[in-house]
């Protein structure tokens, strides 16, 4: 893998080889053909982008052997971790062995607005300078937004998207160490900290460029446990999250290379992961998805897809994996079909051709195929449509409204009309 991300470098100067794409790494060939599509119509926009991530990516079976090297970031770690703390005891037998004082602070289920502000305050009481998060992506958004509240004074809606005031934060964050146990959100390699507020209804970010872990350690042997149902949730979300960004408003060359490269890995391991839960090489190619899933949405944002998620999240209790699935089909087909007909000539409905190809293997392949080959892998994976968690029809204008206002919107390739998004959820009902 190391050397598949070394041939990006090496061959940014080169010509397009969509034959070579096809045969060799797929991060390697496709860099040049994706500039010049965008230079097209955006002239050197295309070539002005930021990429900010992680200060140390440790990614292998074994990588959570090097929380030993992280704890040079501080001696008082807060250890955050999922409902079942008993799954952290490697990491509870490194922190022993360095001898350092901890905390544990647990999170049972997906964070809320008050798990946080326990987490705030069992941090303080600690005095702990160090954040170590082990879980699925709730624990370690959890521990993100605990380490950048203790030191920031004043409520923290403040510093809430949508219900608050999205304020920066005042004084830096503590540092994190993420250790995903799941692969799906890419949390480990962003730069914000999503949580549910029961007040309103919905879910809600806490945003800022320095909440970016300080070390990421990504081991996938601690996804083998993990039981189909979340595997192909989180599974989802993690190809929504390579998709996405392909087709942003603010894709860039290096976001562009890891979603290519991503894509064919999710579209053959993620169903081979749901089946059969001890194939390493499934699990280890579906923890890397989700790391350049993450590292892609954090520096080229996401679309319809998690614009809606996040909201119907809040409202319903519904995985914000399996939302993601089974609106993704729904949510492209509807893009292609309003570019098509208000932008014909767009350059991204070139790339939602190459997403049906890199999805389906096939370089032949066009789109009406690739959301076939998604419809056909969610009914594998028994994702359930939206009436399943109680939503209806009634509930579809709140929803196409509280989307309006995600920031994830912001990234869609189109701006959707409220009748296309309201036709997206009839048909993902």
């Amino acid at each position: 893998m190391r050397a598949c991300v070394e041939a990006v470098a090496d061959r940014m100067d080169d010509g397009p080889d969509r034959g070579g794409f096809a045969r060799q790494c797929p991060v390697a060939a496709q860099w040049q053909a994706s500039v010049s599509d965008r230079d097209a119509t955006a002239g050197e926009r295309a070539m002005t982008f930021e990429f900010a991530t992680a200060g140390t990516i440790v990614f292998g079976d074994g990588a959570t052997d090097e929380l030993g090297s992280a704890l040079q970031h501080g001696s008082r770690p807060l250890l955050v971790t999922g409902a079942n703390p008993d799954r952290a005891a490697p990491v509870v037998a490194q922190l022993d062995a360095a001898g350092v004082q901890w905390t544990a602070f647990a999170v049972a289920g997906e964070p809320t607005v008050d798990t946080v502000e326990q987490g705030v305050e069992a941090a303080r009481e600690a005095g702990s300078d160090l954040v170590v998060a082990f879980g699925g992506g709730s624990a370690i958004d959890a521990g993100k937004a605990i380490a950048a509240l203790v030191a920031n004074p004043g409520p923290i809606v403040r510093y809430l998207e949508v219900i608050g005031d999205a304020q920066p934060l005042e004084v830096d964050p503590l540092p994190v160490v993420a250790i995903p146990t799941t692969a799906g959100t890419g949390a480990e390699v962003t730069r914000n900290a999503v949580m549910a507020s029961l007040e309103h209804g919905v879910k809600v970010s806490l945003r800022h460029r320095k909440m970016l872990p300080a070390a990421a350690l990504v081991d996938p042997v601690h996804t083998h446990g993990v039981p189909p149902e979340v595997t192909a949730a989180t599974g989802l979300d993690a190809l929504t999250q390579v998709i996405e960004p392909l087709v942003s408003k603010r894709a860039n060359p290096v976001t562009d290379g890891f979603c290519r490269e991503a894509i064919p890995r999710a579209a053959t391991s993620l169903a081979r992961a749901y089946r059969d839960g001890s194939d390493a090489a499934a699990r280890r190619d579906m923890s890397l998805v989700s790391l350049f899933g993450g590292l892609a949405l954090a520096n080229a944002g996401l679309g319809a897809v998690h614009g809606f998620a996040g909201p119907l999240g809040g409202r319903h209790a519904a995985p914000h994996g399996a939302l993601c699935g089974r609106l993704l089909p729904f949510v492209v087909e509807s893009n292609v079909a309003a570019l098509a007909d208000r932008e014909p000539d767009h350059p991204v409905l070139a790339r939602y051709v190459e997403v049906a190809q890199l999805l389906t293997g096939d370089q032949g392949a066009t789109v009406d195929e690739g959301v076939a080959w998604l419809h056909d892998l969610c009914d594998e994976l028994a994702v359930p449509g939206l009436s399943t968690y109680g939503m209806t029809v009634d509930d579809i204008p709140a929803a196409v409204e509280a989307a309006g206002r995600s920031s994830s919107m912001r990234g869609n390739p189109i701006t959707l009309t409220d009748e296309e998004l309201t036709a997206v959820l009839e048909r993902a009902l």
